[in-house]
């Protein structure tokens, strides 16, 4: 039996099976934030008591979509492909440890999540894919592989189109009078004052998922022009620095991540400005990874 797991920063998707017999939702793993031990601590206590059929004490941010009483055990898992952020040597290497030790059985492969949305979105066609979630990137591809990518940098740098780069374009706007509209809104929404959002963005941990939290409000308000230009904006800076230098106009863009399921319509208007087709935005890029897997391989 095969675990086809996709992993952002937020959440990870776990689809156990070649007919998706079970599948677990559990926190992000990202193995150049967390430590070896809390990517053990995620798997064992949020994945492994779905698996097997001991009793297991209930995890609040576990989600699942099949009856409790599944059984599988461990030596069922032959093999497991992860696809995760930051999922890149040597930073992969915690990750495969904690799946060989807990599955001593199976084959593990860990995979970057770009390589993950080049196959769920383009199979072994040649094709443009790009993540829009907590953070983006995006990557020719051809064969199934990784032909060429443009790094994204991070949110400070790069990443632009994404949730955090999105989350902090609001605040700025919001903060120095632009969106000020927006403002009385917000402050009920989230209770934050702005020395909040200072302690938040600059004293406390992992900002970007702060920043990431606020594309719901983000969505909530794209009927304002206002909120929806800044959107559509925020993507054409992503198109025109991370899409358009492979210079392969002739190629559908192709999408996966939260923030791209989120705003279609500002994707597509974004791709019109700059001359683009859109090919696939895709909400679980896990269930078209395992059909490249199970159907193409």
């Amino acid at each position: 039996m095969t675990i086809i797991a996709d992993s952002g920063s937020t959440k990870t998707e776990w689809i156990v099976g070649e007919h998706a017999d079970l599948s677990v939702i559990t926190k992000g793993i990202n193995p150049v934030r967390d430590t070896k031990e809390e990517i053990l601590d995620i798997i064992s206590t949020e994945l492994m008591p779905k698996l097997l059929s001991t009793p297991a004490r209930h995890q609040p941010d576990t989600a699942i979509r099949q009856s409790d009483t599944t059984e599988i055990h461990q030596s069922d898992i032959t093999e497991i492909h992860f696809y995760g952020a930051g999922c890149v040597p040597p930073f992969s290497q915690s990750v495969k440890e904690v799946l060989e030790d807990l599955f001593p059985q199976a084959k593990v492969h860990v995979h970057s999540d770009l390589l993950g949305a080049a196959r769920a979105l383009c199979g072994r066609e040649e094709g443009i894919a790009c993540i829009l979630g907590t953070g983006s990137n995006s990557c020719l591809c051809k064969g199934g592989e990784i032909v060429s990518n443009i790094s994204p940098l991070g949110y400070i740098l790069g990443d632009e189109g994404s949730g955090a780069v999105l989350g902090r374009t609001l605040l700025s706007e919001m903060l120095k009078g632009k969106l000020q509209s927006l403002w009385n809104d917000f402050t009920l929404e989230y209770g934050l004052t702005i020395p909040d959002i200072i302690n938040k963005v600059y004293r406390q941990p992992q900002a970007n998922r702060f920043l990431a939290s606020l594309v719901p409000f983000i969505k909530k308000h794209t009927d304002k022009p206002s909120v929806k230009d800044m959107v559509v904006n925020e993507f054409t800076h992503f198109l025109e620095r991370n899409v358009i230098p492979y210079g392969r106009p002739d190629l559908p863009v192709n999408f996966v991540g939260g923030v791209a399921n989120a705003f279609p319509d500002e994707i597509h208007a974004a791709c019109t400005f700059c001359g683009l087709k859109v090919g696939k935005i895709t909400a679980r890029p896990a269930e078209e990874i395992r059909k490249y897997h199970f159907y193409v391989i």
